[in-house]
């Protein structure tokens, strides 16, 4: 005989989307926290946010139906239609990402690699390590990066101009993806409240409930 919590529940989540979530959250926390200091603390989960999120894009066409963006990516209007009926408490419910949910995991997913990818050019270029380095350097950054520093300053890579735009675009990204969380976190727990489920618990188990 089945057991009667799998007849009430139906898988959503794959291990990839589940064991890739918890990932993000782990090295996005690490690499926030950290600060830079120790570096190689700091840019490791850096490298662990880079290829998480390059494998779940890849996903994201060839996965399974709930991992693909096919399944959840859809226009503004409804993205609106669904933030106001949830707020009016009229949201339909959704066994995958809601209209919503799929808008937020797009802008997670762009702000996390933006991120990732400017302290990996941050990197290249201040100490010239790193996946990237090589590729960026200070001469191949665009000459107005680099007003206020001189000539010596500009071909070493040292303090210039150029190293503190990087230094803010990473920061911007950073500090964004910090909101766009904050913002995640209480869609999930207005959706969890509306909806009656668990959508935390179902990001762990790869389950939601069946019915309606």
């Amino acid at each position: 005989m089945a057991d009667a919590s799998n007849t009430a529940t139906v898988r959503v989540w794959d291990p990839l989307i589940r064991i890739g979530h918890w990932v993000l959250v782990a090295a996005f926390a690490t690499a926030y926290l950290s600060e830079g200091e120790p570096q190689w603390l700091h840019s490791f989960a850096g490298y662990a946010i880079a290829v998480t999120v390059a494998i779940r894009i890849v996903w994201g066409f060839v996965g399974p139906r709930r991992a693909r963006f096919s399944d959840f990516v859809t226009g503004p209007r409804r993205v609106l239609t669904y933030l106001h009926d949830l707020i009016t408490g009229r949201s339909e419910r959704h066994i995958g990402h809601s209209p919503a949910g799929g808008a937020m995991t797009i802008a997670l997913l762009f702000a996390l690699a933006m991120t990732a990818l400017s302290g990996m050019a941050n990197l290249a270029v201040e100490e010239g390590q790193g996946p990237l380095a090589g590729i960026v350097t200070a001469q191949s950054l665009p000459t107005w990066m680099a007003e206020e520093g001189d000539g010596d300053e500009y071909e070493s890579g040292e303090h210039g101009e150029g190293n503190e735009i990087i230094k803010e675009v990473h920061e911007f990204f950073a500090n964004g993806t910090l909101l766009l969380i904050f913002l995640h976190l209480a869609g999930v727990l207005w959706a969890s409240r509306a909806h009656g489920e668990n959508l935390v618990r179902a990001m762990i188990t790869g389950r939601k409930q069946s019915n309606g």
